[in-house]
């Protein structure tokens, strides 16, 4: 790989946008007449699909239809190390660098269907691996580097990993200890020093390869991306996509991220993520734009800076991440150069309604918060650049995506009516997030054994189950109200269960209250109870009247809602992307006589 040095010392700052870019229209601009008129098969002409009719593949709408026209020149990739230094690559130089990765497992007897998957972490070879496999007819997925070998020996199984791309250390470390018990690892290629006959020197052996490729016939079902669901609630689920996708990630991206060409797109959700794939990977590089990838350790200062240097101008992060940010405060966000920055949105977890506002006081524009799950592949609702935000809503459905709310009874089980599943429209009553098939980057089915091999016989009466409960106001808008795993039987009547973030979002008004997470306890009189676990502001203390305080807030506001035991943490414990881990909590409640 060409990879090109950026240096440190004379790298201009950020410009402010040229008059026309600042005068940029959004992509999505009359909501309801978009959404009317939108349909996917207009949205596939958006992209060139294969030469001479060949059929759609990701890895050419990404790179190769660019790279010998006048954005060959261009920046597609520009990544900081683990050392802090910036690196370019530029699609032409892309698309030879795939090409030869393409030929390398050509040479090794990958053919369509096979599994090619990274341990890398957020490095140019992650990109290369990726669109490198699926330009041979390979499924591409990616493995957590920071899980132990069992989470990582799991998914590999489940995956039926043929091919690794890995470093030299993580290796040793990981994979050598149990290769011999993943007999459908065929083939480990390292970046660094090789392990002798056990593996194979990446860059040496891409050196050797030739540089042109042809992307065999790929139609848009086939199989081409693995992504794993985050298992917070269970074991993790490998779900698969086609090669189709790539047509809600880039349509997706034009509307929920407002990318245009040229723009430079850093998403900082982790790379295992399927928002990653979507939006790290796919589609900056459909819509010819700069994609930015980050190997460093999270922190506040190193992200500002990158945000300067890189001249991001459309940047898709985490609440976690804006939280730490707000925490240092809007004067350190002030002091560097963003001018290039256009649109921020969030992803991974619910977006706080401070955080919009404070991203509108560091800034000068607000966060935009999106919802997806890994099974819909792409933003499936969003708050639009067109569109009035309101602080704490999830926004409204993309345009050709049905999505409805299901009721569900006090089993927690959905609702059937006349053997219809029963739609809400009562902007009071939560209900379950369903989407119809349609969209297509609508998982296709779940890897593994004894899984289901088809999307047909994971829907629920024509339906995709998310697990995640929402309301909907009166004009369209969703409110997270938690997940369905999470929700609480208060009270004993028989009413449907209340989700558990409608009652935390209350709690983090309090001005003392910094993060919230509530979970269910037995209740003697019946149901059950509400526990919350709070972390404070660092200028408030964690003892009895701040308990008290705290409680009666929390009676006024919620009522019998309200919970019936509070209990300080200096923090919640979370994953590496920031999403709450709530079972962490329920162990010791259930413990807890």
């Amino acid at each position: 790989m060409a990879l090109r040095a950026v240096p440190r010392q004379g790298i201009p700052r950020p410009r402010a946008p040229k008059a026309a870019s600042a005068r940029l229209q959004p992509n999505l601009g009359d909501y309801v007449r978009v959404r009317r008129d939108f349909s996917w098969d207009a949205a596939r002409t958006w992209l060139t699909g294969l030469p001479e009719g060949r059929g759609l593949n990701i890895a050419y709408e990404a790179v190769d239809r660019h790279a010998t026209g006048q954005r060959a020149r261009q920046a597609a990739l520009r990544c900081r190390d683990a050392h802090g230094q910036l690196t370019e690559l530029t699609y032409e130089e892309l698309r030879t660098s795939t090409n030869r990765f393409a030929s390398l497992l050509e040479t090794l007897g990958v053919e369509a269907g096979h599994r090619v998957f990274s341990l890398l972490g957020k490095v140019p070879e992650t990109y290369l691996t990726a669109l490198g496999a699926l330009k041979v007819g390979g499924v591409y997925g990616s493995l957590p580097v920071d899980s132990d070998s069992d989470a990582i020996r799991a998914r590999m199984e489940l995956a039926g990993v043929r091919v690794l791309v890995t470093t030299a250390e993580l290796y040793k470390r990981r994979i050598a200890p149990m290769r011999d018990s993943l007999p459908d690892l065929t083939h480990v290629l390292v970046v660094g020093e090789s392990e002798g006959v056990e593996t194979i020197d990446l860059h040496a052996a891409l050196a050797d390869m030739d540089e042109s490729f042809v992307i065999p016939p790929t139609d848009e079902s086939d199989p081409a991306l693995v992504c794993f669901t985050g298992g917070t609630t269970g074991p993790p689920k490998a779900t698969l996509f086609p090669h189709e996708a790539v047509v809600a990630q880039h349509a997706t991206a034009a509307y929920a991220l407002d990318l245009h060409a040229g723009d430079v797109v850093w998403c900082a959700a982790d790379c295992v993520e399927a928002a990653s794939v979507s939006y790290g990977i796919v589609a900056p590089l459909t819509h010819g734009a700069t994609a930015v990838a980050d190997a460093t350790a999270f922190d506040v200062r190193g992200t500002y800076e990158l945000l300067q240097q890189a001249r991001v101008s459309v940047w898709y992060t985490t609440p976690g991440a804006l939280r730490a940010m707000r925490h240092e405060g809007s004067d350190l966000a002030r002091s560097y150069d963003l001018s290039a920055l256009r649109f921020i949105a969030s992803v991974g977890e619910p977006l706080d309604p401070e955080l919009v506002l404070w991203g509108q006081d560091a800034f000068g524009r607000p966060v935009h918060d999106t919802w997806c799950q890994t099974e819909t592949g792409t933003i499936t609702i969003s708050n639009f650049a067109s569109m009035d935000i309101r602080p704490g809503s999830m926004g409204r459905p993309m345009p050709g995506v049905k999505v409805a709310l299901l009721g569900r009874g006090s089993d927690g089980r959905p609702e059937l009516v006349d053997g219809e599943l029963r739609e809400i429209n009562d902007p009071y009553e939560v209900g379950e997030i369903a989407v119809r098939p349609g969209c297509p980057s609508l998982f296709r089915g779940y890897l593994g054994d004894g899984e289901p091999e088809g999307i047909d016989s994971c829907l629920t009466a024509g339906w995709h189950l998310t697990g995640d409960l929402a309301r909907r106001d009166n004009d369209g808008y969703f409110w997270y109200a938690g997940r369905v795993a999470d929700a609480i039987a208060t009270g004993g009547d028989g009413g449907p269960p209340i989700g558990a973030y409608d009652i935390e979002r209350i709690l983090l008004e309090h001005p003392a209250v910094a993060e919230a997470a509530v979970v269910a306890k037995p209740d003697p009189a019946g149901g059950e109870a509400v526990k919350a676990y709070l972390t404070l502001h660092p200028d408030r203390s964690p003892d009895d009247d701040m308990r008290a305080e705290v409680l009666e807030f929390a009676a006024k506001r919620l009522s019998t809602l309200a919970p019936a035991e509070v209990e300080f943490v200096p923090r919640l414990p979370r994953n590496r992307n920031g999403s709450l881990l709530r079972q962490d909590l329920r162990t010791p409640v259930a413990d807890t006589p």
